[in-house]
C-alpha cells in the first residue's frame, strides 16, 4: 500500500502545490502557511527520493531523482528565504520547482518515444509558463503571473498524472 500512496501521490500533490503557490501570491495563503508547506515539501521530498532510490538508477527515472535532489535544493532554499526574509532566496524556490520538472518532462519525452507528444508538451508548457511569470516580474504582475502559475501547473500536472497512470 506504501509503494502505492508514494507512487501515485505525486499526481495529486503536484497541482495542489501549484494551486498554493498562485495562492500566496494573489490570495488568502499568507507567508506561515508557505513556510510550514516547505517544511512538510522537504519532507515529502525527502521520503519519496529515499524510498524510490534504488527504484530511480536508470532511464526516466534516473532524471528524475535528480529531479527530487535539486527539488529538496531549491526548497531548503525557500526555507532559507523564510527564515532570512531573502526574496532571492524565495525566488530561486519558486522559479527552481518551475524548471526542474520541466527538464524531467523534456528528458521523459526524449526516453518514451511512444508518449514524446505528451510530455514535450508538458515540459514546454512548464517552460513557457517560467517565462510568462518571470515576465510578470517586470511589469504589473496580476494575470500575467497568474497565467505562468497556470501553465506551470498544467504542464506538470499533465505530464505527472500521465507518467502515475501508466507507472513510468
Amino acid at each position: 500500500m506504501f509503494r502505492t500512496v508514494r507512487d501515485g501521490a505525486p499526481s495529486v500533490l503536484v497541482p495542489a502545490a501549484w494551486f498554493v503557490a498562485a495562492s500566496a501570491q494573489h490570495g488568502p495563503v499568507g507567508t506561515t502557511a508557505m513556510f510550514i508547506a516547505h517544511l512538510v515539501m522537504v519532507g515529502f521530498i525527502a521520503m519519496f527520493t529515499v524510498t524510490g532510490w534504488s527504484a530511480m538508477e536508470t532511464g526516466a527515472l534516473r532524471g528524475w531523482r535528480l529531479v527530487l535532489v535539486g527539488g529538496f535544493g531549491v526548497t531548503v532554499a525557500g526555507i532559507g528565504g523564510f527564515l532570512l526574509e531573502s526574496e532571492p532566496l524565495l525566488a530561486i524556490s519558486l522559479v527552481g520547482w518551475m524548471v526542474l520538472p520541466a527538464a524531467g518532462l523534456i528528458d521523459t519525452g526524449r526516453r518514451f518515444t511512444e508518449a514524446q507528444s505528451i510530455y514535450y508538451a508538458s515540459g514546454t508548457l512548464s517552460v513557457v509558463g517560467t517565462f510568462v511569470y518571470l515576465a510578470a516580474a517586470t511589469g504589473p504582475i496580476g494575470v500575467l503571473s497568474l497565467g505562468g502559475f497556470v501553465l506551470v501547473a498544467t504542464g506538470q500536472t499533465a505530464g505527472i498524472v500521465h507518467a502515475t497512470t501508466l507507472g513510468v
